[in-house]
């Protein structure tokens, strides 16, 4: 007692206890005079705790009835918690989910889904850090091998994908449309594209991904031709029933189109990028300026302290801190881009470079600088028509008509102040597309996707042909009813009449006399066809065009029953893509998946991931 009653000052008094790993042995030790070790004191408080040789239990309770935060420090310390498992984390940590359980194939199928539609490579699955994931989000799960995956896991989603597409496009295709395109991976393997168009019963619009096939033999018009009807026929699609298949205008893609007698429509964004370069080629005033701006944009991407200055200067002028863009050779508007920014940062681009004499020889001359005014002035109205066409989630064939009027009428339309320069762009622009949408068929297919929009109707028809057109459509209107009165006569089969003696026979009611009597007024229904297709098309005519924002199937959806002719016609118009974007998009998509890290990807894999990335849902 006296040694509790007179405690040391210093704990340079006490000793640790020889040998000791517990955590515990931090708060307790031994005078220096106790050599057998046989009093425990407590570091705190400096009183003896009576324990047995080697137990720490009371040594514990001492610190959680006296000295509260030194317990809660010694749990912490010694990693062990006074928490009992539950039965279900107990049970949990030591059993996997069987193989062949529910659980199991729910998180697998996941995991295949996340790899498909994100475009993951398989290897993935065996990166440790998707895998402690995998177990922080479920314990009990053991992810499957890279090669079930790969073997077994891809294959039966695409499969199941596959089956759901041609059911889909069995049940609710009764017109569509195509887009196509050929492709070359950065392995230099040739793949061949196609995608479907269609508006479904409720004017929905579907975009389908059929396939990305390898294409090694020659790229004739010929093979094309054949490997696109191939393709159609796998999918059990009726030829008949396209309305007509957009490609950009590369010989073999239009004859091939000619060759399988398809109704082609030409890619809206192509034939404006091959009209620009039209209007611009030939010209050394603009072939100068134009490598000017290379230069500029070639010297700021590869010049770290030029990138640097250029930022400093932009802040000092408060100019937009925005860099230069390079130009595409394929994209016209990148070319716009370019010189529009070039215009915007001048002043800081001369600014910067007149401070370095290796570099003031890429300082625009004002004959440049006019020159790009000019180039600017007639391109940039047209800059967001070519992405605003090339969407499949919405109508874009309609527009073409009303776009190249608008080009006619307003934004290319000479102004006085233009130069001759931006004049002589503006004119060979607008011959090249009025020469190139001349053809017959086209101006047809244009003149029914306008009329069939609620937004335009007759408005950019012209006058000397809306009379034709409105013939054209009141004779498709009744050759859409006719198919659709043979298609509904079906005779009863053999089985059903032999059952049908052996049915009750039910009761007349009374509505059923007034039934029959409709019936036989509709028998003598072909004489009165033609009127009620014109009246279905006048009234169509006089009803108000909606506001060109609104979206023209939620009108057809909502009036497809006051028109079922029309309406009929607009499902199999208004689905046809104005540009082969989309098939393009398919090429972007598998640049994404055949990665530098991926270049030994088999062709029948890449396509199978291509397709279920672009229709996985």
């Amino acid at each position: 007692m006296s040694d509790e009653e007179n405690p040391p000052q210093a704990k340079d008094d006490f000793v640790p206890k020889r040998k000791s790993k517990s955590a515990i042995w931090d708060y307790f030790g031994y005078k220096k005079e106790d050599v057998d070790q046989k009093q425990v004191i407590c570091l705190e408080c400096y009183k003896v705790v009576a324990t047995k040789h080697g137990n720490t239990t009371n040594l514990s309770d001492h610190l959680k009835r006296h000295h509260k935060a030194l317990y809660d420090e010694y749990k912490v310390k010694s990693g062990c918690e006074p928490k009992q498992k539950t039965i279900c984390d107990a049970f949990a940590s030591v059993t996997p989910y069987q193989k062949g359980s529910q659980r199991h194939k729910e998180i697998t199928d996941a995991i295949t889904f996340h790899i498909a539609k994100d475009m993951l490579p398989l290897n993935t699955v065996a990166k440790e850090g998707f895998k402690k994931m995998i177990r922080t989000l479920d314990r009990r799960y053991v992810i499957p091998s890279r090669t079930h995956f790969s073997q077994v896991a891809i294959k039966e989603l695409y499969e199941k994908c596959k089956s759901k597409i041609e059911a889909e496009l069995l049940s609710h295709v009764e017109y569509y449309a195509a887009t196509t395109d050929l492709w070359s991976s950065r392995t230099t393997e040739p793949y061949i594209s196609l995608t479907v168009h269609f508006l479904t019963e409720d004017f929905e619009i579907k975009s389908r991904c059929l396939q990305t096939a390898f294409f090694p033999e020659s790229h004739t018009a010929e093979n094309i031709g054949e490997a696109l009807r191939e393709a159609v026929a796998a999918w059990g699609l009726d030829e008949t029933r396209q309305v007509c298949i957009t490609t950009d205008n590369a010989a073999n893609m239009v004859r091939a189109a000619a060759l399988n007698k398809w109704t082609r429509l030409q890619c809206f964004g192509h034939r404006l990028h091959l009209a620009v370069e039209n209007a611009v080629k030939n010209d050394g005033r603009i072939d100068r300026a134009v490598g000017v701006c290379k230069k500029l944009v070639s010297h700021f991407s590869h010049s770290w302290k030029a990138r640097d200055a250029l930022s400093k200067v932009q802040k000092e002028l408060n100019l937009p801190s925005h860099c230069l863009i390079s130009e595409c050779q394929t994209r016209w508007g990148s070319r716009q881009m370019m010189i529009s920014r070039i215009l915007e940062q001048q002043q800081a681009l001369t600014q910067v470079l007149s401070a370095d004499k290796k570099v003031r020889h890429l300082i625009p001359t004002w004959q440049d600088i006019d020159v790009l005014e000019s180039v600017s002035k007639s391109l940039v109205p047209m800059l967001d028509f070519t992405d605003a066409l090339s969407g499949d989630e919405y109508v874009s064939v309609s527009f073409v008509k009303p776009v190249l009027q608008l080009f006619n009428t307003s934004l290319l339309e000479m102004q006085e102040e233009d130069t001759d320069l931006t004049k002589n762009i503006k004119k060979k622009i607008l011959d090249y597309l009025n020469e190139k949408y001349e053809d017959d068929d086209t101006q047809k297919l244009l003149d029914m996707a306008s009329f069939l929009d609620p937004r335009f109707k007759m408005d950019f028809i012209s006058a000397d042909k809306k009379t034709q057109v409105k013939a054209r459509v009141a004779s498709q209107m009744m050759e859409c009813q006719e198919k659709s009165s043979c298609s509904t006569d079906v005779e009863p089969s053999a089985s059903a009449s032999a059952s049908a003696p052996q049915a009750k026979k039910a009761k007349k009611s009374l509505g059923s006399f007034f039934k029959q009597s409709e019936t036989v007024a509709k028998g003598d229904s072909s004489l009165s066809l033609k009127d009620a297709v014109e009246a279905e098309l006048n009234t169509y005519m006089l009803t108000p065009p909606i506001d060109k924002e609104e979206d023209p199937l939620a009108w057809w959806k909502v009036h497809k029953l006051s028109f079922p002719r029309l309406a009929r016609l607009a499902r199999k118009y208004l689905c046809i893509p104005a540009t082969s974007s989309p098939s393009e998009r398919l090429f972007s998509t598998s640049g994404n998946i055949i990665t530098c890290q991926r270049t030994c990807l088999k062709p029948a894999k890449v396509d199978r991931l291509v397709f279920l990335a672009k229709n996985l849902e």
